[in-house]
């Protein structure tokens, strides 16, 4: 069977933690949620720390959630988290969407946020997500897209962030503007375009506690986390070079017109 080839690039350091614990399904799945209903089987692949997993949990009471994560080392965390608000239909695994290791038609809804960026074959990934999730159920992806990113004001050496995390991403065999991509990956997998709805949604951050709180997170990451290791390794930057991006993100943190926004591509696929 497929198995994953790329090397996820963020990696689960602190300073990435922090964006991945702020997610919620309010703020990372509201394309989906008026989908939902209480009874469903919903299997969330790339939970992570497991808060956008429980969100979806209190979702259906009277259904269940199953957190699929590749790297184990962050389930406790996610289990954690759903003790910590006294859910008991959430479940979490490892697995590899390359290869779910679940039956045919096993889930109502087949969910992954920030995930086909980082695998070696998306397109196998959708064609495995869908293949349990039931029929009349749903597949709902959403991703970021890095080109797409936009800021103000300019700041100088945020452009050379911008692309050498392209690059380092790319080389990592992932692909960072996965968002433009997803209704067309969808279609290599099989689903009839009359089948997906595809949307954008966003991410701003303005506020001076937002822009501190997203500055420092990524200054730190692209020092400190396994992004920075795998740009030193890699032979993409130097260390210094990293240190020069990181003071560009915190000079845009700093600045008092500061505006930050990400945008993400969204697709709902009816099997």
């Amino acid at each position: 069977m497929p198995q994953e080839t790329a090397v996820y690039t963020h990696g689960h350091h602190e300073s990435v933690l922090r964006s991945h614990t702020w997610r919620t399904a309010a703020n990372s799945a509201g394309y989906l949620l008026s989908s939902i209903r209480p009874h469903m089987q919903v299997l969330d692949i790339g939970c992570g720390p497991g808060t956008i997993t429980a969100d979806l949990a209190e979702l259906v009471p009277d259904g269940h959630v199953t957190g699929l994560e590749y790297a184990p080392d962050i389930l406790e965390q996610a289990r954690a988290t759903a003790r910590g608000r006294g859910l008991t239909n959430v479940h979490f695994e490892t697995g590899d969407v390359h290869s779910l290791d679940h039956p045919d038609d096993t889930f109502c809804v087949t969910h992954a946020h920030q995930v086909l960026q980082h695998v070696g074959d998306p397109v196998q990934a959708l064609r495995e997500m869908r293949r349990v999730t039931k029929p009349g159920g749903i597949v709902a992806v959403r991703d970021a897209d890095y080109s797409a990113m936009t800021w103000y004001p300019e700041i100088e050496g945020m452009d050379d962030w911008l692309r050498l995390y392209l690059r380092v991403s790319r080389a990592n065999g992932g692909e960072p503007d996965a968002g433009r991509r997803l209704h067309a990956w969808a279609r290599q997998a099989g689903f009839a375009p009359e089948s997906v709805t595809a949307t954008t949604g966003t991410w701003c951050y303005h506020t001076p506690q937002e822009r501190s709180w997203w500055s420092e997170l990524w200054a730190d990451r692209t020092v400190s986390s396994g992004y920075a290791q795998l740009a030193v390794d890699g032979g993409h930057a130097t260390p210094e070079e990293l240190a020069a991006a990181a003071r560009a993100w915190r000079a845009w943190g700093a600045e008092e017109d500061g505006w930050f926004s990400v945008l993400h591509g969204e697709i709902l696929c009816r099997v």
